[in-house]
């Protein structure tokens, strides 16, 4: 996403001509012409006040366009005849925000002064909330990724999660700054979300603690035989920096080979990912192109001042959005570099940002951006060069750890809860979400296990280390970056 400040410059120009008197009767003239000017101008003053002193208050306009003729109206007439006092403000912000409405696009909204430093403050250094990037479509409210170690991946929330309410609260029509002001708060307060999974019949109820979530953009690890992995999370305003910080200290420990990490990355600033494709792409070659209303075509070409060498492999999936597909658009197209995992999310368009004086903020799509090769990848995403999909138990829904699954009781959670302990190891026997016998003693054996009360049944701590301990076997199990080190070791050779 593209957040410049742009100003508007009026230029104003006036001509004045001068004209010569050349008769003492046109001078006469002239001087009754202007007191009766000044007259007029008296007269009018005077109506006009005693106007506003007792007549209804309306707004007066100088040089009104007829197109907010019907605004005015409605205006006027709300807040001289609604049967009680109305907000003024808030009516011209309801206005301004309906006027953003009418656009039907998902990334343009109005913000209020205090949904303005929200947003602003997911490219600074940090926030307090619960770490998940959301977006508003056809009315609902949609994970589009967690934040690496948020509150919100501990909860076990994933891309396409659909959040219906918070704190009991409706989100249902509400715009995404709307909904990202009810789940931000403080650190360490408590948000309750009530989230429904692709897939799942009924929703679930996700007690979710705030934190600070700290802006580190980027991870990196050597996985062994000279390739490194590096995770991007988001583009921020330093992860550029971070991630040649991150690249040489990698080198120093003899990275060969790179895996590009890109899953679950829901994108953010444009001029990051310029910077970073740059890294990757040969100097000269088009990085993306930005397509305006008028269809003028601009280029962004790689800046890179050499002929970048080390071998490289992309990954990405249904989280990777924004500046994640611009980058892996970059490298693919321009670079040769193939792309694994599953088709990415599918955001084409570029925003920017409006400040108002009193704080609130318009955010609005300026333009679309284009691959390299000119292709528009909206709500269409771009497929990767070796599809590879997680294992099934990746995508299993979240379990509510307030509450108790127990003998005898037959339910969604619990079918969810045995599919867990089979994957980690601890057979229900059953996966059809009736809770028997014998899944109560694979209950038991992973509270023992675990260090847990052994009561044999699945509540609070036993349900978030039960999620925990599955976040890990994906993690030891990751299908896709077992793929990305095999394709990359045949580009290294």
């Amino acid at each position: 996403m593209k957040v410049v400040k742009a100003l508007d410059e009026e230029k104003v120009g006036q001509e004045q001509a001068a004209a010569e008197n050349k008769s003492g009767y046109i001078r006469f003239k002239k001087f009754h012409f202007i007191m009766l000017l000044f007259f007029v101008i008296f007269l009018s003053a005077g109506i006009t006040a005693f106007a506003l002193a007792f007549g209804k208050e309306k707004v007066v306009t100088v040089g009104e366009r007829a197109e907010f003729k019907k605004f005015y109206t409605a205006y006027d007439t709300l807040n001289n005849g609604y049967f009680k006092n109305v907000d003024r403000q808030k009516m011209i912000n309801g206005a301004i925000s309906g006027m953003v409405e009418s656009l039907d696009d998902p990334y343009s909204d109005y913000m209020s002064d205090e949904e303005a430093k929200n947003f602003h403050s997911t490219i600074s250094s940090s926030f307090e909330g619960i770490g998940a990037e959301i977006q508003e479509k056809d009315g609902h409210i949609l994970i589009v990724s967690p934040i690496k170690g948020s509150p919100a991946e501990k909860a076990g929330l994933k891309p396409n999660d659909m959040i219906s309410a918070v704190n009991g609260k409706s989100v249902q029509g509400m715009t995404s700054t709307q909904a990202v002001t009810l789940i931000r708060g403080k650190k360490g307060t408590k948000v309750e979300l009530t989230v429904q999974r692709p897939g799942s019949d009924a929703p679930v109820k996700v007690p979710i603690v705030r934190d600070e979530i700290p802006i580190e953009t980027v991870y990196g690890e050597m996985v062994g035989n000279g390739i490194a992995k590096v995770q991007i999370t988001s583009f921020s305003s330093n992860t550029a920096k971070e991630l040649v910080t991150t690249l040489n200290d990698l080198q120093k420990k003899g990275m060969k080979g790179l895996v590009l990490d890109l899953r679950q990355n829901p994108g953010g600033l444009l001029d990051q990912a310029i910077s970073i494709s740059s890294m990757f792409v040969p100097k000269g070659k088009v990085v993306v192109k930005e397509q305006d209303r008028n269809g003028k075509i601009k280029e962004f070409p790689s800046q890179n001042e050499g002929n970048p060498t080390l071998p490289l492999v992309v990954l990405i999936d249904k989280g990777s959005a924004s500046a994640s597909e611009i980058l892996s658009a970059a490298v693919k197209e321009s670079a040769g570099v193939p792309l694994v995992g599953e088709k990415s999310f599918g955001k084409g368009t570029v925003q920017t940002a409006q400040d108002f004086p009193d704080g609130s903020d318009l955010k609005y799509t300026i333009a679309k951006w284009l691959t390299p090769n000119g292709n528009w990848i909206h709500k269409k995403g771009i497929m990767p060069d070796y599809p590879v999909k997680l294992p099934d138990y990746a995508s299993l829904p979240i379990i509510n750890p307030d509450k108790k699954l127990v003998l005898s009781s037959s339910s969604e959670d619990v079918k969810t809860a045995q599919k867990m302990l089979k994957a980690i190891g601890f057979n229900p026997g059953r996966t059809d979400g009736f809770f028997d016998q014998k899944t109560k003693e694979a209950v038991e054996k992973f509270q023992k296990a675990n260090k847990l009360k052994v009561n044999g049944y699945l509540k609070g701590d036993s349900t978030m280390k039960l999620m925990e301990l599955l976040r890990d076997k994906i993690q030891k199990n990751d299908t896709q970056l077992k793929k990305a080190v095999e394709v990359l070791k045949t580009r290294m050779k």
